[in-house]
């Protein structure tokens, strides 16, 4: 698959709907910038999984699975910090929600769905929600190519 993007590019913006059918797409561009990153093919796999999961919560929880909300995705390579990286900001303007409360449910509680913030939390090296001033909310997650302690990659 071609690039989304001319090579030598740190930040991406993009603007999609709330509407499921985008998500493939968000995916693919996920994937070829944390390619551009550095990560492995595993590591870009998993990131491109939280962001999916993030945006389908966005859907489901921002806009009550209504397809007509804006969510603005940025992406952008780090540089310097635990030897570079991936930030990924997601901004809705939906509903807004008590980012204290934002957690994943207990793993023994088997049933289908309600994994995204447990998969977010376990592949991303941070995250975080906001409360967005005039409504809506922000999560930023950032994924580093080392953590502290070890070795760059490559």
């Amino acid at each position: 698959m071609s690039a989304l993007w001319p090579r030598g590019v740190e930040t991406v913006d993009l603007r999609i709907r709330s509407d499921p059918a985008h998500l493939a797409d968000m995916r693919e561009a996920v994937r070829q910038m944390a390619e551009r990153c550095g990560f492995a093919a595993d590591e870009t796999d998993a990131v491109a999984l939280a962001v999916d999961e993030a945006l389908t919560n966005t859907i489901k929880h921002g806009y009550g699975g209504s397809p007509e909300g804006d969510i603005d995705i940025h992406l952008e390579r780090l540089a310097g910090e635990l030897g570079g990286g991936l930030e990924v900001r997601i901004r809705d303007y939906g509903h807004q929600v008590d980012p204290e409360g934002i957690c994943s449910r207990d793993l023994s509680d088997i049933r289908p769905g309600g994994l995204g913030v447990h998969i977010m939390r376990c592949v991303m090296d941070e995250l975080r929600y906001e409360r967005c001033q005039g409504g809506g909310m922000l999560v930023t997650m950032r994924k580093y190519l080392t953590r502290h302690g070890e070795s760059p990659v490559g």
